[in-house]
């Protein structure tokens, strides 16, 4: 055996701003399933560990005054989180229905493919992206 040899993405952690908003929006509207939650109290945070499909993907934390997410300009780090959707019009048309506001719908110019960016409750950029 050589090599690191990295099987999969474990999960992604997101800090929240308000936990309880950001916990609504990922399970209610996206479709995450709360697997567990706990309150660490000596550090005045909760955790929740969200699935997608029967999957663990997000670790979803709250901090207290967690500092601001730069985003436009486009900061060094992580850019975005994106998901795959089977119908981008009928997932931007749920959403909508939800108050969640989509930019409009563009054309991969290297895979034809379409997507769409949209915010989570702290501005984190999300994007779909029809496979």
């Amino acid at each position: 055996m050589s090599g690191l040899q990295l099987k999969q993405v474990h999960h992604i952690a997101i800090i929240a701003r308000n936990y309880p908003l950001s916990r609504a929006f990922y399970c209610d509207i996206l479709g995450f399933t709360l697997m567990a939650e706990v309150y660490r109290e000596a550090r005045d945070s909760w955790k929740g560990d969200l699935a997608l499909n029967g999957s663990y993907v997000i670790e979803l934390f709250s901090f207290p005054e967690p500092p601001s997410r730069p985003s436009r300009p486009e900061a060094c780090g992580l850019r975005h989180l994106a998901f795959s959707v089977e119908d981008i019009d009928a997932a931007t048309q749920y959403l909508s229905e939800r108050g969640v506001i989509c930019e409009d719908i563009r054309i991969d110019p290297l895979t034809g493919k379409r997507f769409t960016f949209f915010s989570d409750p702290d501005g984190l950029p999300l994007e779909l992206y029809q496979a």
